[in-house]
Formats: structure tokens, sequence, C-alpha cells
């Protein structure tokens, strides 16, 4: 685990404001792991906000939902921030003004008497995926195939720049614990531990004060617990939090679940919290739009298919012209070649970064100074992996645990020889999902 400079003084302490509608949403047809789904309305058609627009017939797949009121005017190949291009359904916003906000529609009693099955349903039909940037469907993690003890809340938000998580925690604290009392009735935990680092002691005191006037426990509800974590990198990964939280190991090639725990981000809790009390599907999220370039950095609440030009026009002119547009983190954030790419489920921000700081440095051999094996959280040894993957010894690289690499890039950030393992090691990765 690495100390890196956080940045997110920049918009910690900015509210979240709501974007204006896009004209034209652009909704990839990708936004989670799993088959990709299919259109279920046609050029011409009405469609009204939270419209089930696409699915299809698969056991991994979450729907996806129109973001804005208007009519289908076409089905595009279309910038995509993770996979370059995909298909996307193009919607063009109509003049039917919408309501406020979504309201209240059951009580804490109401959802308390709501079966697991049910709970899930919701979820599902809500569109729901791991919002951290993992994009896996919610309703699946929801049920865990083994017996699960202890229910984690990711709040570690450890990339640097990110705050659109810590400024959920600070506005949204009371429906984030209505949330994570469904996803430990749904996964069966006996405790709730809520992960945070220790550089938001704003949110750690919010969830305090919340937890001590919350309701006396009854027989669904676990027993919730701050944990305050060191700020480092990535003090978010599953397995990291599960280590640092608990002082369990999840071994090699295994998932949380085998270790008796489930690990859910706190964004995700939040949608599942709108989707269960106020019937919303998710078809909007919080980025943080940020960067040298930006003169007036932001945490936007943003509707799904928007482009990232409009988020970065909204925020006032740029101090410089970019070199480099991430959507996501510095650390695992993908870098876009057009400000055309629509925000997606999984997008967490927008960086506009300058010459100084995206400048690609020239690579030279390896020293073999073990930085890169000291740092993994992981515990594999990148160097290796990376020889592995040049040489195309797909099976080599399989037996130092490429499958395993996270692609957290801290191997790459500390590497005095500039080498891109990251990359590296996710071509390896490509070749053994063959």
């Amino acid at each position: 685990m690495i100390k890196l400079e956080e940045h997110k003084s920049y918009t910690e302490d900015k509210a979240i404001e709501r974007l204006p509608l896009p004209a034209k949403a652009y909704i990839p047809l990708s936004q989670h792991l799993g088959k990709v789904c299919v259109p279920e309305v046609k050029i011409g058609d009405a469609v009204f906000v939270g419209q089930k627009i696409a699915s299809v017939e698969a056991k991994v797949y979450a729907p996806i939902h129109s973001s804005i009121s208007g009519k289908v005017i076409g089905f595009q190949d279309w910038p995509h921030p993770v996979l370059g291009r995909c298909k996307a359904v193009v919607i063009e916003k109509d003049n039917i003004k919408e309501s406020p906000s979504h309201q209240v529609t059951r009580s804490p009693e109401e959802a308390d008497k709501l079966t697991t099955e049910e709970i899930r349903e919701i979820v599902f039909k809500a569109g729901i995926v791991g919002m951290g940037g993992a994009s896996f469907p919610t309703h699946i993690k929801l049920t865990p195939p083994k017996h699960v003890n202890t229910l984690i809340i990711n709040c570690a938000e450890c990339e640097p720049y990110l705050t659109g998580d810590y400024r959920l925690m600070m506005e949204k604290t009371k429906e984030i614990l209505l949330g994570i009392g469904l996803v430990a009735k749904c996964v069966g935990a006996k405790e709730v531990f809520i992960a945070i680092e220790d550089n938001k002691p704003k949110a750690i005191e919010a969830f305090n004060s919340c937890i001590e006037h919350r309701q006396p426990n009854t027989e669904h509800r676990a027993p919730i617990q701050v944990v305050v974590l060191k700020s480092q990198y990535p003090q978010g990964g599953e397995k990291q939090l599960i280590k640092n939280v608990l002082g369990k190991e999840v071994p090699r090639g295994k998932l949380p679940f085998d270790a008796g725990v489930s690990v859910q981000n706190v964004a995700t809790v939040f949608a599942i919290y709108e989707a269960v009390y106020l019937d919303k599907p998710l078809y909007e999220r919080v980025v943080t739009v940020t960067g040298s370039c930006i003169s007036n950095p932001k945490n936007l609440l943003v509707r799904i298919g928007t482009p990232i030009k409009e988020l970065i026009s909204y925020c006032g002119l740029l101090k410089e012209e970019p070199s480099k547009i991430i959507s996501g983190g510095p650390m695992m954030g993908v870098t876009q070649y057009t400000d055309e790419t629509p925000v997606i489920k999984s997008t967490t921000a927008v960086l506009l970064m300058n010459e100084k700081e995206a400048g690609v440095k020239e690579e030279v051999s390896c020293i073999r100074c073990g930085a890169c094996v000291r740092v993994c959280p992981m515990r594999l040894m990148p160097t290796f992996i990376n020889l592995a993957s040049q040489k195309q010894m797909w099976q080599e690289a399989k037996l130092y645990g490429a499958s395993d690499c996270v692609e957290c890039g801290s191997c790459s950030y500390v590497c005095p020889s500039n080498i891109k393992l990251v990359q590296s090691i996710r071509r390896a990765k490509f070749e053994l999902m063959k």
C-alpha cells in the first residue's frame, strides 16, 4: 500500500449540484459486467424518465433505463468510457417538465416487511450495479452462494481527486443507513462495519451521530460500527478492506464470500435505498469533475448518457487545454479520446490533467529494484508477469497470478523505470480469458 497526494481539497467541501439535463442522452447498452443489453424500444418511441429501454436474456446483466423524458432518435455506435465504442440508444429530450424528484413510496416499516427475494427483485429491476467502478450486477451480489456473517460498507474512496462518495456520506447519511439495513438483511449479515479513511472526519462524525440516534435493533437489524482506516492506496480494494477491518486474508483465487464477508460500495448502497424507498431506477449518479485544468471543480448529480463535455462546460472556462481527460480516478481510470464520451453507471469522476501531470515518461529497462513487488496489495510479482506478457507466455503469467491483479496501478506508480506494468498485466489477463 502507498500514500498518494490526495488532491481532494478541490471538491471535498463542494455540495452536490444537479447538472442540467442534456439535450440528447447517449445511453450505452453495456454498463455492467455480463451480457450486452438489447434495446426494447424503437426509433420514434416516446420514453419517460426511469423507463426500461434495454434488457437481455442472461444470468449476468442489469437492465438499462432512460435517464430523460423524450424520443428515441437512433441506435448509434458511440464512444464508451471503458470499451472504446459501444452501441448506444440516443434519446432527444422533450419539453415536458419533470416532477422535482421521486417521492418516498415506502416507509421504513413497509421496507422492513419486504422479504429478501422482494428486495433483490427491486434492485434487479432498478438496474443497479457496483458504482465504485466494478459495475457487477448488484442483485447477484445480494445473493451470496455461501453463508455471510459480516457486511463491510466501502467508504474508503481512496483514489486521489474523487469526492463524490464523501459528499454522499455527508449529505445522505440517514438514507445510506437505511440502505445498509436492506443489504444486511439480504446477505444475512450479523455485523456491519462502515470502513472510512481517516481523511474524512466529517463523514465519520456524521455516521457515528446517526448510528447513535438510530432506532433500537430489531431481529432484522445488524449492529453497525464505524471503522476508521489509514488513508492509503488502494485501501478501497475488497481484499484490502477485509484484511484491514477484520484481519482476515482472502486466499488467492477466492472471493470475499469465501471468507464469510460481503463488501458493498457506499454509492451502491444509496442507489439501493432509492430503488426500495423511492421506486427509482439507476439513471443518475454523482460524478466529481476536477483536475488542474478545471477552473471551478464540482461534484455533480448527472444523468446517465450525458456527454462529459457538458459536465466540463458547466464547471466554467478551462484554465488551460487538457493534455489528458480521464474517466474515473488517476490510478484506475481510463484516458478518453473524445469529450463526447457519456457518463455511465460506473463513472466516478471526470479529470482534466495538464501536460506536467499527464506527460508520458520514457520507459527504460527494469533495474530489478523490487519496488513493484513491495507495494503490490495482492502480493504478486508484477515484473515477472510483465516479462511473461512481453514474451506472450500466457500460462506462465497465470502461474505468477496475473488473474489476481486488481489493476490498482501501484506498481506502475512506483516503478523508477516507468515500465507500463498495468497495461502489460492487463493484456495477459485478456489473453487468459480467451
